[in-house]
């Protein structure tokens, strides 16, 4: 964003103050607490319900539109946006309703980060991040629960790579390491580390920790080309102490077994966290593809072909071509979306366990949806001219950031597509990351 002024963005955080997005000839005015006229309520800073999530976040798009291009400057998402994100409920998604959170339906959350990521691909792949260790956070032991979220709008981030190394110490553990990726962890109050523990016989065990941002140091390494915005930098603990209660196994959870007691029986955190994490991260492609196409639909009214009689580039029948099967690409991967979505929702209402197959199918379809709309990406980038390279045009950021995410080792295509057809042929899927 141009001119931008950060006194204006710590001004914006003081309470009952309102955000302004200066779009292309609009300026859009969005109360903090919207169903109290931009008066906080008490203790919390969004409405109770999410009845209307979809719309709240929707009404955010050209503020966070008009961030996007400052977030990738600043590699993290700029404050405004992180306050109107929590503002409108975005954090409380996950959060247990004795928590003062939403539970939110998969199919909404799906609508929420896929309406984010259209106006942002850094700042939805934020949001699908602490959404998700939000969730995750409400599967530790109760009394962790009870220290994470003494607010409903708290910030949990999470890595899944094992960086850093769990000593057992008397009371818990004592936490060494490195963990990159930690997407968002400037804007977080917790952080769940992922650890690997020495254990007496066999491999090692692979925790979560729950810990407080504050305990780690933050490392400013995060220089990307591709949801350069998302500010996933590297978070550093030194023989940091935390409590058994703060610790989750993993080997366990992804066997469907966690520890907390208030939560065991819920349907809700009864979703398998692998397959919730498909149908997060294909909200992320699913705003960038719709986004591509959006930009594009504008562009191909206002500019020429050069070295052409083409004075508008809509009027050229090779731009239908491809604006029709950029859209029939994106078109798909919504109907895989919608299919996954419907299978975890099905599952979940009828209480059904999972088939290894079904389990596989679900993360090809995200890996397969990622593909469709990276390649709907690359058809309209390749379409959109030279002018389009210039970094206040939007479609050349929405490109990088499509194929950021298909680099993900859990969203990558090629590895999912292997990991399923090794089902369908009868061998074992070789991960226990299903």
């Amino acid at each position: 964003m141009e001119g931008y002024d950060r006194a204006e963005e710590e001004r914006s955080r003081r309470p009952g103050a309102s955000l302004t997005a200066a779009g292309i000839g609009v300026t859009v005015r969005v109360p903090l607490w919207p169903e109290t006229g931009g008066r906080p309520l008490a203790g919390s800073s969004a409405p109770r319900s999410d009845a209307d999530l979809v719309e709240r976040v929707r009404g955010l798009h050209p503020l966070i539109r008009s961030h996007s291009a400052e977030a990738e400057r600043r590699r993290r998402v700029t404050g405004e946006v992180v306050e109107a994100l929590s503002g409108a409920g975005v954090h409380r998604m996950n959060v247990p309703r004795r928590h003062g959170g939403y539970q939110t339906s998969l199919r909404t959350q799906i609508e929420v980060l896929s309406e984010v990521s259209a106006a942002c691909g850094s700042a939805g792949y934020m949001a699908l991040i602490q959404a998700g260790s939000a969730f995750i956070a409400a599967l530790f032991p109760d009394e962790a629960q009870d220290e994470i979220f003494t607010s409903p709008d708290v910030r949990v981030g999470g890595t899944l790579v094992p960086g850093s190394k769990a000593v057992p110490v008397d009371g818990g553990y004592a936490v060494s390491g490195k963990s990159p990726f930690a997407t968002g962890c400037q804007d977080a109050d917790w952080h769940l580390l992922t650890a690997l523990a020495d254990t007496e016989q066999g491999p090692p065990e692979m925790l979560w920790l729950a810990i407080p941002l504050a305990d780690l140091e933050v490392l400013d390494d995060w220089e990307v080309t591709g949801l350069a915005g998302s500010g996933s930098n590297t978070v550093v603990a030194e023989k940091v102490f935390v409590p058994a209660h703060r610790v989750l196994p993993v080997g366990p959870l992804l066997a469907g077994e966690f520890p907390s007691l208030r939560n065991r029986d819920d349907a809700f955190y009864g979703m398998p966290l692998l397959l919730l994490f498909s149908a997060w991260t294909g909200a992320n492609a699913l705003g960038l593809g719709r986004a591509a196409l959006t930009e594009f639909g504008e562009r191909v009214r206002r500019r020429g072909i050069t070295y052409t009689f083409y004075e508008r580039q809509s009027e050229a029948p090779v731009t239908h071509l491809q604006f029709a099967e950029a859209e029939m690409k994106v078109s798909a991967a919504e109907l895989l979306a919608a299919d996954l979505v419907e299978s975890i929702e099905s599952k979940t209402a009828g209480g059904e366990p999972y088939t290894t197959e079904e389990r596989a199918r679900i993360r090809a379809q995200c890996g397969y949806l990622a593909r469709l709309c990276k390649e709907a990406g690359d058809l309209i980038g390749s379409a959109s001219g030279a002018s389009s390279l210039h970094r206040e045009v939007p479609i050349q950021r929405i490109v990088r950031d499509l194929n950021a995410l298909s680099l993900h080792s859990y969203v990558n295509p090629a590895t999912n597509l292997e990991l399923y057809g090794r089902v369908l042929s009868g061998l074992d899927p070789g991960t226990p990351f299903l």
